[in-house]
């Protein structure tokens, strides 16, 4: 299952979905969630990521240009190690152009819709598509 990746703030998930620049902003579409996590990291302070043993240097990696040279990103062994530890995800600061120490993100790797993992989508007027037919 692939990370997923969700801003704490509307304000940090547009940094996070234009990397900073606001005229770059694509289609797209915004979504709450009702999160009900256990086993979350939390690496948004310096005392945080000392009991994790996590350095922001890690954190703030390049990941994209990694993989695209063929190396694993620091980050990624960091989300291994965490997970082989029983965390489920981590609250990590955005690393976004233009964001600030209030603006974070919660990363997970252990996400679906039941106990003691469930994310889902908050949709209380049913308006999101209910299919990728919705789309087309």
């Amino acid at each position: 299952m692939e990370a997923l990746y969700l801003s704490l703030s509307l304000s940090t998930a547009i940094l996070e979905v234009t990397h900073g620049f606001a005229h770059r902003l694509n289609p797209l579409t915004f979504c709450s969630y009702d999160v009900d996590c256990e086993d979350i990291a939390d690496a948004r302070s310096d005392d945080g990521r000392a009991a994790l043993g996590v350095t922001l240097t890690e954190l703030a990696c390049n990941w994209a240009d990694n993989l695209r040279r063929g190396t694993t990103p620091s980050s990624h062994q960091v989300v291994r190690r965490l997970r082989a530890d029983g965390y489920a995800g981590m609250l990590v600061p955005s690393f976004a152009n233009g964001a600030t120490v209030s603006d974070h993100n919660l990363v997970l790797w252990r996400y679906g819709p039941d106990l003691p993992y469930r994310v889902q989508v908050h949709d209380p007027s049913g308006r999101l598509p209910k299919n990728q037919l919705s789309w087309s």
